[in-house]
């Protein structure tokens, strides 16, 4: 059906550009595009802006789905780039996790740290196994140059430097073809050793037999450094960037769900505007989609208005997994039990394709424990956030959207037999969390399960996925989506197009804001001396300046005094 301009539910006020979606990639184009002069709209279904980023409260405790770590943030590294020159450091700030280990490897009954330095970290690797010491001193310079040569590609300007790009990302062409399995083996033969490299798996959604060695140094190299989690939670980081929209006149709207991109001209192939579910119509010049290519082609475009060459490429397009999230809140000191501000990573001392393999089985209920674990405890990461008495957790762990296919046409009022299946799958993950952290389960005061469904209502992501299009050997690099589509004055960005995660997603829309204003992604990120990004340490207050002293003071004092008048109710 052609969606054509007419409409009685007529906005005439125009825009530059609309965006769909406002995940970090939609709300860094909005930055962009509004400080160049432009008229933005940004449209998001949700009641609250931030996609994956976003931050939501249950039962008074804050959660961040989608923001578990972020590297990069020391001075001149990308992700402090980032929000200095989109004009935010000031606005937020950033705690460094564990510096002596920000992921935990729990491998069987095996342990291993990642340390938050280089140097350090492929020193306690060979002391743990000296037999593969020439490997891994080979194979962690091989991830290092790898990282560095990425880093290059959007930076390239000029006739000359293009002609020599493939002397300069030597590493990088050479290896893009194999995937992590087949280039770490390579170097390193110890099982154990394999899976400790491997660990961040997560981080991209892909067993080692699949994942693209490429995507997976560029993760290695986003975390050498360690990791930071930001002061408030993801939910900081978007207020930041929605403040800084409106400071330039652009304007945000929640709870607006569009239903089609607008088309016009000779063959119906120009994007001018959306209509949104109520009916209205709402024009502009262009359009950027920060949905994932599934969303935005098959049901905002829809299938008659595109090319054979991209339904043939959207019908071979495969997304990444989908996730179970367990959020808790606990009444227990977890410092106890040895947990700190750095993640747990936890799968069995096994071949780590096997155990992602045993992920993915549709019968989810099937064994004791799920076979890979994300745990993180947020109130550790995010101390600012911690009341002196309860804390917050988060554990994840990936599975198909086949284990939920049979609930996918329910409403929001979920079924007797859905809230059931919830249930049983919470014991499942406090199985483990038993293991981790003894006599949790009675010290829970509040739990909630989010499921493939959730994402879906909330994220409005394909099958729930979590990282847009699977982060495999044919959907990344120049297999990938790009910022320009083959629809006139239609723009994508996010996790699909140029990479995912926090820093990723940021960056992607960046590019596709370069795109459309015809510059380079760094003429949009200028060196900006009155911007300073606060970092702080997770584990050591000593450096924490009075204002966040007295501010975590009051939340405990505040505890302490519903404690008593909740206990003179009895």
């Amino acid at each position: 059906m052609k969606k054509d301009a007419s409409s009685e539910k007529v906005n005439t006020n125009n825009y530059d550009t609309i965006i769909i979606g406002s995940g970090v990639g939609g709300l860094t184009s909005a930055i962009c595009l509004a400080r160049a002069g432009q008229k933005v709209l940004v449209l998001e279904q949700h009641d609250v802006p931030g996609g994956w980023c976003h931050s939501f409260y249950l039962n008074g405790y804050r959660f961040t789905p989608g923001v578990h770590y972020v590297g990069l943030m020391s001075p001149g590294e990308s992700s402090n780039q980032l929000y200095s020159g989109l004009g935010i450091a000031n606005d937020i700030g950033f705690y460094r996790m564990n510096p002596k280990g920000f992921d935990h490897c729990w491998i069987g009954e095996e342990r291993f740290n990642y340390a938050a330095n280089w140097e350090e970290f492929e020193q306690d690797l060979i002391a743990r196994f000296p037999h593969e010491k020439k490997g891994i001193i080979k194979y962690l310079k091989l991830i290092r140059n790898v990282g560095r040569q990425l880093q290059l590609i959007p930076k390239v300007k000029g006739l000359w430097q293009q002609l020599t790009i493939p002397f300069r990302t030597k590493h990088m062409g050479k290896y893009s073809p194999f995937t992590l399995k087949r280039v770490i083996n390579w170097h390193v033969k110890d099982p154990l050793l394999q899976n400790i490299l491997n660990i961040q798996f997560g981080n991209h959604g892909l067993p080692p037999g699949k994942a693209s060695f490429i995507m997976h140094a560029a993760i290695m190299c986003h975390y050498a450094e360690g990791g930071f989690y930001p002061m408030g939670g993801g939910g900081a980081l978007v207020k930041a960037m929605t403040n800084k929209i409106k400071s330039l006149d652009g304007k945000i709207q929640t709870s607006t769900s569009v239903k089609h991109i607008l088309l016009e001209g000779e063959t119906n192939k120009k994007a001018v505007g959306v209509e949104l579910v109520s009916g209205e119509k709402i024009f502009a010049n262009r359009v950027i989609s920060n949905a994932d290519p599934g969303i935005t082609y098959l049901n905002l475009i829809g299938k008659e208005h595109l090319s054979t060459k991209l339904l043939k490429k959207l019908n071979k397009t495969t997304y990444s997994c989908t996730s179970l999230m367990l959020f808790l809140t606990v009444d227990m000191d977890v410092t106890k039990a040895g947990i700190d501000s750095g993640n747990i990573w936890r799968i069995p001392n096994q071949n780590m394709d096997d155990s992602y393999a045993d992920m993915q089985k549709k019968d989810i209920l099937d064994g004791e424990e799920f076979s890979g674990m994300f745990i993180s405890c947020t109130s550790l990461k995010d101390p600012i956030s911690f009341d002196g008495r309860y804390h917050t957790l988060e554990a994840i762990t990936y599975i198909h959207y086949d284990a939920f296919e049979k609930f996918k046409n329910e409403n929001v009022e979920r079924s007797p037999e859905y809230l059931a299946f919830k249930e049983q799958i919470i014991q499942k993950f406090l199985v483990t969390l038993e293991k981790v952290i003894p006599g949790i389960t009675p010290k829970i005061v509040h739990q909630d399960l989010g499921t493939p469904m959730t994402n879906e209502y909330y994220i409005n992501s394909t099958e729930g996925s979590v990282y847009g299009t699977e982060k495999s050997l044919r959907h990344i690099g120049p297999f990938s989506y790009k910022p320009k589509s083959e629809i006139e004055n239609l723009y994508m960005c996010g996790a699909s197009i140029a990479a995912h995660g926090v820093t990723g997603a940021g960056y992607s829309g960046v590019q596709t804001a370069a795109t459309i204003l015809g510059c380079q992604q760094d003429d949009l990120l200028k060196e900006d001396i009155t911007q300073e990004l606060r970092i702080f340490e997770a584990e050591d207050a000593s450096n924490y300046p009075d204002w966040m002293l007295k501010k975590m003071e009051v939340k405990k004092l505040r505890l302490a005094k519903n404690d008593v008048f909740a206990d003179a109710d009895k």
